[in-house]
């Protein structure tokens, strides 16, 4: 449906909702129209963000969906491509979802809507990252972002470049994909980059 009553809403995300729908919620907000509705979301959001989850199955559930996500986007062209390659933002992105997921409970501030790279700070200042590993992957994610934006700006359909010129961003990602979820899963290798 296109429009659904706000407690239809909250009742779909609390009891029927997928784990990478909750991801979504991580980023979503209330742009326009009634202040009251817009409120009431962003109290159902904090709400389903701050659920207990088990990491582990939690962890499964965004690991397999970071495997659709990479059989939906295949890069034969020999080029790292920015957004979809392991070592690439959506590793980023679905690191720092995992983190807001996983920890909000416990740390309300996670909810906030400031980004990814204040929430990649946030989590080392919460302890929940190392102060390098979240520094090295704020730097990659920004860079990365920039060379994306940049080539999009140019008319690129894809934003693929030659893995040398962003190999350092991609190894940053790599080592916080693989302290996150290294003990469920080994982190995905791309292009020759590894750890």
């Amino acid at each position: 449906l296109l429009v659904s009553q706000i407690g239809a809403f909250r009742e779909y995300q609390l009891e029927k909702a997928w784990v990478w729908e909750h991801q979504a919620l991580t980023r979503a907000r209330f742009v326009a129209g009634d202040a009251g509705i817009g409120a009431r979301f962003e109290r159902i959001r904090i709400e389903v963000l701050c659920r207990p989850r088990e990491l582990a199955t939690l962890g499964g559930e965004i690991l397999s969906m970071r495997d659709k996500m990479r059989e939906a986007h295949p890069n034969d062209s020999g080029l790292f491509d920015l957004k979809h390659d392991g070592g690439g933002i959506v590793d980023v992105e679905f690191v720092v979802q995992y983190l807001v997921l996983g920890h909000a409970r416990k740390h309300a501030g996670l909810t906030a809507n400031i980004g990814n790279l204040a929430l990649l700070k946030l989590a080392a200042t919460l302890g929940l990252l190392p102060d390098d590993l979240a520094g090295g992957a704020h730097a990659a994610y920004r860079e990365l972002r920039r060379l994306q934006h940049a080539m999009r700006l140019q008319g690129e359909r894809y934003a693929r470049v030659d893995a040398a010129r962003v190999v350092q961003h991609a190894q940053a990602v790599l080592r916080l994909w693989q302290w996150v979820f290294g003990n469920m899963r080994p982190a995905p290798v791309q292009l020759g980059l590894s750890l």
